[in-house]
């Protein structure tokens, strides 16, 4: 082995072992591109329509926001709240019905019994130590929740700088294909963001007429789940489904079969109509893929990695489609 090669595989682990120290804050950063992208998107159409520059369209846009989530937050946060005091209630009750139910199956009574037995709030002894971490995990999320924001808000301020920045950093020879390589992992990332906000939009107003039409307690609560689990395909949709049907629980057994046969006809209609129609033109991610990726960073990274997979993904697939195929793999000859 030459001295340049022990060289380059010494940096090359050196490199990865630094990325790894530096995870979260690599994850913070690329969450605020991801935010600034989606503020980019609004301030891209204010500025197709009105003689605004960046900063006075970035101010209406952020304004915009603010009102418009103000007065959401005053229709629906009320009742939100409410019904979220009403399942938390609810919960012993539901609880009882699940272990009426499970009692009822063959062979399942005995296991039953053998878990009430077992004395299960000795184990929870160290449930206040398990608060306390909780609550330390939120106080760090929160913290870095308000730097990717203000990250965010920075970044899409001036994106022409940090672009420039990029491109700097690039060998001359590559710097228009890096500048082309950016403008498409923006187009990528703004078109998968607007597509599934649109199917988050869809799925949760449709899930909440659909649940209210069924007289299901706690639909808008249910439905505020659902449309936002929309955001973390594959995984997302199905967990959500779980506290409709707990909800439908509480009144029949049949109740619980017509919320399923609903969640399941607005979940495969987003899932194999809606979307692909929203992100045609943009991006179209393989469900094998979109899972994975969202396994190897939930595993790696937890709650955030699997919030951020998808995103990633989406540019990983213009990078490897611009630079592992047409710049490698095309040129590659014999």
């Amino acid at each position: 082995m030459s001295a340049r090669t022990l060289l380059g595989t010494l940096a090359l682990v050196v490199l990865g072992l630094l990325v790894w120290e530096l995870r979260w804050v690599l994850l913070v950063l690329f969450g605020a591109v991801v935010l600034a992208v989606a503020l980019d998107v609004p301030i891209s159409l204010v500025r197709r329509l009105l003689p605004f520059n960046r900063p006075s369209a970035l101010l209406l846009v952020l304004s915009v926001l603010v009102v418009l989530g103000g007065w959401l937050g005053s229709l629906l946060l009320p009742e939100v709240v409410e019904q979220a005091r009403q399942f938390s209630l609810l919960l012993p009750i539901l609880g009882h019905r699940l272990t009426d139910l499970l009692g009822s199956l063959p062979g399942l009574p005995k296991i039953d019994s053998r878990l009430l037995n077992e004395q299960p709030w000795e184990r929870l002894q160290p449930l206040g130590s398990q608060l306390l971490g909780v609550a330390g995990g939120a106080a760090n999320s929160t913290v870095q929740l308000l730097l990717m924001v203000l990250l965010a808000i920075l970044l899409a301020l001036d994106p022409r700088s940090h672009q420039r920045l990029v491109i700097a950093a690039t060998p001359r020879f590559y710097r228009p294909r890096m500048q082309t390589l950016l403008t498409e992992c923006r187009e990528a990332l703004g078109g998968w963001l607007a597509g599934m906000t649109l199917s988050a939009v869809v799925v949760f107003l449709s899930t909440w007429a659909g649940l209210a039409l069924l007289k299901v307690p706690l639909a808008l609560l249910s439905a505020l789940v659902c449309g936002v689990l929309t955001f973390v395909p594959t995984i997302g949709p199905t967990a959500a489904t779980l506290l409709p049907l707990a909800v439908a629980l509480l009144v029949s057994p049949a109740k619980v079969l017509q919320v399923l046969v609903l969640r399941l006809v607005l979940q495969n209609g987003e899932a194999f109509l809606l979307t692909p129609m929203l992100l045609s033109r943009t991006v179209n991610l393989l469900p094998t893929v979109a899972l994975m990726s969202q396994l190897c960073l939930g595993a790696l990274l937890g709650l955030p990695g699997i919030l951020l997979a998808l995103p990633l993904v989406v540019v990983l697939q213009v990078i490897g489609q611009e630079v592992l195929v047409r710049d490698v793999m095309d040129r590659w000859e014999h």
